[in-house]
């Protein structure tokens, strides 16, 4: 009897297996060449070939290339973190044509661009982060070189928050309030100015964006510049290095959804799909795993795990029971 019940205890989880990949099928995923990418692939891949018996393989890819791949040729089939904003007429087109699905949120509260300040400031000083009490103190935030002006840090040349940053100074008029931009130089010597001022309890304003391990690790507050964000504005001007006259405007969230191919989609187990339309976590959970990655060299596969491990109660909602008590027992 002991025979047969270890051989019943080892052939019913082969079983499973067995028919879970029939139904689920084998398929890839996108992890894309930053940490909350990567750590969101190896995620939904530990999930689905675990709890749900897949045969997911991840392959590295970017944004633009991901996207248009899937869209053209239905591969790879699962591309969890597809920031469509950088591609919103391929992306249009191909749901149009019924050749991909829009799933989750990836990000429920979207990806998100700003000016910044530590919340110690708030604390100190109760509507810091509007952009009228800012710019009415500069006294707050002394620039490095001359400290009888407000700085407003910002990224290296070459990036799009650089230019954006660049033109809302002009639109808010800073400079005639006692302002000056601060060339950074590289993201070494954006994330240095945070990091020195953070650690020294000292004051600091300037552009960065969330998902990221900086905000993980320290506690930013974003700032309000007191309006929606325009987008005409932002396609004329706001965005464009060479436009002499900007208008003030707002960083746009940026929308980040869980693209799949169609075939994919009507074809693997309705299971899975159930899981990628459930699967979807805020920028905070976002920031706090990737800065536990950062402080631990983790890889994606790393991370994934130690988000599966201290956030049982978040990805048991997102997960039927039965596929909980295998990624429980995988663990």
């Amino acid at each position: 009897m002991k025979k047969l019940a270890c051989l019943i205890a080892v052939a019913l989880p082969a079983a499973f297996s067995t028919a879970a990949s029939a139904a689920c099928g084998s398929f890839t995923i996108a992890s894309m060449n930053w940490q909350s990418a990567e750590v969101l692939a190896s995620l939904d891949q530990f999930i689905l070939n675990t709890g749900y018996g897949c045969s997911a393989e991840i392959t590295t890819s970017d944004t633009v290339p991901a996207i248009t791949s899937l869209v053209e040729k239905g591969k790879p089939e699962v591309v969890p973190e597809s920031w469509v904003d950088l591609m919103p007429e391929v992306v249009a087109g191909g749901l149009k044509d019924g050749k991909i699905v829009e799933l989750s949120r990836s990000l429920s509260d979207g990806g998100q661009q700003g000016w910044f300040i530590p919340r110690y400031m708030l604390d100190e000083h109760p509507n810091l982060n509007k952009i009228e009490e800012i710019l009415a103190h500069p006294e707050l935030f002394p620039a490095p070189e001359d400290k009888s002006k407000g700085a407003v840090y910002n990224g290296p040349q070459g990036w799009g928050g650089t230019v954006v940053t660049t033109q809302l100074a002009k639109a808010f008029g800073i400079e005639n309030k006692g302002f000056t931009l601060v060339d950074t130089g590289s993201a070494a010597g954006l994330d240095g100015s945070m990091a020195k001022a953070y650690e020294q309890k000292a004051p600091w304003l300037g552009f960065y964006w969330s998902p990221t391990s900086m905000l993980g690790k320290y506690d930013m507050v974003a700032v309000d510049f007191g309006m929606a964000n325009d987008p005409a504005e932002w396609k004329r001007c706001t965005s464009s290095a060479d436009c002499a006259d900007p208008k003030p405007n707002a960083f746009p969230r940026d929308n980040v959804f869980t693209l799949v191919s169609k075939k994919f989609a009507d074809e693997t187990d309705p299971a899975v799909i159930d899981y990628l339309k459930k699967r979807s976590w805020t920028n905070d959970t976002v920031n706090q795993l990737m800065a536990w990655m950062t402080d631990n060299q983790a890889t994606g596969e790393d991370g994934a795990r130690q988000f599966l491990k201290e956030h049982p109660d978040m990805w048991s909602a997102w997960v039927s029971p039965e596929a909980a008590e295998r990624i429980k027992a995988a663990l």
